[in-house]
């Protein structure tokens, strides 16, 4: 007896202006493939691949900034050194400069799996 648990048994239906669809019908063709194939792949891999939101782009940024900035001023203490309010500051601006670019980084080798 076959398993058929692996067929594909479902459908989703949507409706778009003509417009739509010959710009979606020429995307598939350029893949070489119809268009609800197309489709599927386009969908499925939307649903394995996660774009990370604003918000999680914005704490991820935010936590990042603080960690470089505690990581240093510790370290800087743990040497004896102190801080002065102008080399506080660079190490703000530096966080700041570098946090957005530090966290897409993390966030796209977490979907990648890294």
């Amino acid at each position: 007896m076959f398993d058929r648990s692996h067929y594909r048994t479902r459908s989703i239906g949507v409706r778009v202006t003509e417009a739509d669809f010959v710009r979606l019908q020429t995307m598939a063709d350029s893949e070489g493939k119809s268009l609800g194939e197309w489709a599927r792949d386009v969908l499925l891999e939307k649903v394995q691949t996660h774009t990370p939101t604003q918000a999680e782009q914005t704490i991820v940024s935010e936590v990042l900034a603080l960690r470089t900035i505690v990581l240093n001023v510790v370290f800087s203490l743990a040497n004896g050194a102190d801080i002065s309010q102008a080399e506080m500051m660079k190490l703000i601006d530096r966080a700041d400069a570098e946090k957005l670019k530090k966290a897409l980084q993390r966030l796209q080798q977490r979907s990648s799996g890294g």
